[in-house]
């Protein structure tokens, strides 16, 4: 595609973009995007991705390399995809196959900013009626996606609880592409109240066995998607996945400290806490005390 810009009465002929998160490139200039992991774990990879390449015509040699979701949080560009091209700003996101040809081109000099969500493809599949290939068309965002997708970023660069970031950042996922296909995504929920029942009580039961079991673990070894078991857990309970887990370390937190553990450090690790800062906001967050205070409480 041929492309060029008004810009104070001149036209002005657009100039090679830029490497797009997930792709790779002949030649990219690096210093134009910068790609930044925010979270990589179970399956899922969250990153923030930053464009500030002047206004340009894109390379025809980029591919993409996993199954990919991009949403747009500033700007816009045109990306061309099977000879197909798409305006994308920040209503739309869109997604990518493996190996499929794309090419960005930018109208306007100012960049963009953009969050790409890579699920592996078993997950993937798990979610989408199990088939990991995505939608080829833009997808549209609706302003409580969108800000799911911000606040789920946000959380994710203070370094938050990484277990409840990867159920987060599934649902968005979930989130987004019911607006293509509701039925779809909803194809393995458990149908009868019983089933859904049984299905929360063994999540429960495993976590009491193991609370570092993952989202992606628990449900292969229910036989349930994670979008379901998250969903159909947070019904049942009124919590997620993984702020049930973290209020049964709390609760293993309460009780070897009325037995008077000292050591609050060898306990943060012991349960799982990702430190001792964490294992004390844990307690204030779940008790209204620290962990100090409760041990002398609970101590007789």
């Amino acid at each position: 595609m041929s492309v060029s810009v008004e810009s104070g009465g001149t036209r002005r002929s657009m100039r090679p973009s830029r490497l797009r998160a997930g792709t790779v490139a002949e030649a990219p200039e690096a210093s134009a995007l910068v790609s930044r992991t925010v979270l990589d774990r179970d399956g899922v990879t969250l990153a923030d991705v930053a464009c500030r390449h002047r206004a340009g015509c894109g390379q025809t040699s980029e591919h993409a390399i996993g199954h990919m979701l991009v949403l747009v949080r500033r700007g816009c560009f045109v990306r061309r995809v099977d000879g197909v091209e798409t305006l994308l700003d920040p209503t739309l996101a869109y997604c990518m196959q493996p190996g499929q040809e794309q090419r960005y081109d930018h109208p306007h000099d100012d960049g963009d900013d953009c969050t790409s969500l890579v699920l592996e493809p078993r997950l993937l599949a798990s979610l989408w009626g199990g088939d990991p290939r995505l939608p080829s068309g833009p997808l549209s965002i609706s302003p409580r996606v969108d800000l799911q997708h911000r606040l789920l970023l946000a959380a994710a660069r203070r370094g938050d609880d990484p277990h409840e970031l990867v159920e987060r950042a599934i649902e968005l996922a979930a989130c987004t592409l019911e607006h293509v296909d509701a039925r779809r995504v909803a194809s393995g929920r458990p149908a009868t109240a019983r089933t859904r029942r049984a299905l929360v009580d063994g999540a429960r039961e495993a976590l009491i066995v193991d609370p570092s079991r993952s989202l992606p673990e628990l449900a292969a070894a229910l036989g349930a998607s994670p979008h379901h078991l998250s969903r159909v857990f947070r019904a049942a309970t009124g919590a997620t996945v993984a702020r049930h887990r973290m209020r049964l370390r709390a609760r293993s937190a309460l009780e070897r400290l009325a037995g008077g553990e000292a050591d609050l450090a060898r306990l943060a690790a012991e349960l799982g806490f990702a430190d001792q800062s964490h294992l004390c906001r844990v307690m204030r967050s779940e008790t209204g005390q620290t962990p100090l205070s409760l041990r002398r409480l609970l101590v007789s």
